[in-house]
């Protein structure tokens, strides 16, 4: 496929095609560093596609306990998911099997939007008729008895339905080891950039996904155009110099947010080169007829 070439690196003349999610956002906080990023990595677990998991969600960050409502350590995480329903109860489910339960913690709105979704409205029912209702500041929390003390929670999160799930690069190398090394120094930018996430281990998945299946049971397979081994046997997207592929998704709070870590990202790459890194960028898409939102690479590269 026709692109351009940035020191060295091929980028196709291709676009990433995302759609619209649901998405919220929010700040847990524990006793320290340790115990609030435990239960944001709790929390955001099996969550890498909706495809299997219902969700996709991760951590957007680290904040300083001078930034949070509790003055404690926080973490703050990312949830997506393709209706308001499913996120609804995903987040209830999450929050109150993997929030709830870990030890010292509590757990606030952090998306200004004006939808809402409910928390501690439902999670207070675990406090057995002793849960306090508490308004402080234009917020409303509840105070949850548990066995370590209280776990506070806000009443409400924001909602928003403007979110962006889907974006991706396929990083294309010669072998494994060059491949890894250019994703994982795209990742490393990549998350740098405030309300998007990349969902898979890592923030990198081998087995990216093509729509469809020759088993019925199946709503995705894998990306045989794509894949190396099947070279020679399909109607292959490789180059005879590619030897490995390896692909980031990107959902984002905003279309701008995805589209920033796109750009981070293939600059990282670029930077690279491909004697250490990727000869190639790629992107998924399917002709424009699967979401509305299409990131074109020669719009983003460096």
């Amino acid at each position: 496929m026709p692109g351009i070439t940035r020191n060295g690196v091929r980028i196709d003349d291709s676009f990433a095609e995302a759609f619209p999610m649901r998405g919220t956002a929010l700040l847990i906080t524990g006793p320290n560093r340790k115990w609030a990023r435990q239960a944001a990595v709790t929390m955001t677990g099996f969550a890498t596609s909706v495809i299997g998991c219902g969700v996709e969600a991760g951590i957007d960050g680290e904040v300083d306990p001078r930034d949070t409502p509790d003055g404690r350590p926080g973490v703050r995480v990312l949830i997506f998911a393709m209706s308001s329903n499913e996120l609804q109860n995903q987040l209830t489910n999450r929050v109150g099997q993997c929030v709830l339960t870990s030890p010292g913690s509590a757990c606030f709105a952090d998306l200004t939007a004006s939808d809402e979704m409910k928390l501690g409205d439902l999670l207070r029912y675990f406090g057995d008729g002793w849960q306090i209702s508490k308004k402080f500041g234009g917020r409303h929390f509840w105070r949850i008895p548990v066995m370590d003390g209280e776990f506070l929670c806000e009443a409400t999160v924001g909602l928003t339905k403007g979110a962006v799930g889907g974006g991706n690069l396929l990083i294309c190398g010669a072998d494994y080891e060059s491949t890894l090394r250019a994703a994982e120094a795209a990742v490393e930018q990549m998350e740098k950039v405030k309300g998007a996430i990349m969902p898979f281990p890592g923030g990198i998945v081998r087995s990216g996904s093509k729509v469809g299946s020759r088993y019925k049971v199946l709503h995705a397979s894998t990306n045989d155009a794509f894949c190396p081994t099947l070279r020679g046997q399909v109607a292959t997207a490789l180059d005879d110099d590619l030897g490995c592929v390896l692909e980031i998704v990107i959902d984002g709070l905003t279309e701008a947010a995805v589209a920033d870590a796109m750009r981070v990202g293939l600059a990282a790459i670029v930077k690279l080169g491909p004697k250490k890194g990727a000869r190639r960028v790629s992107a998924g898409n399917y002709g424009g007829k699967l979401g509305p939102f299409h990131f074109h690479l020669k719009e983003l590269a460096p």
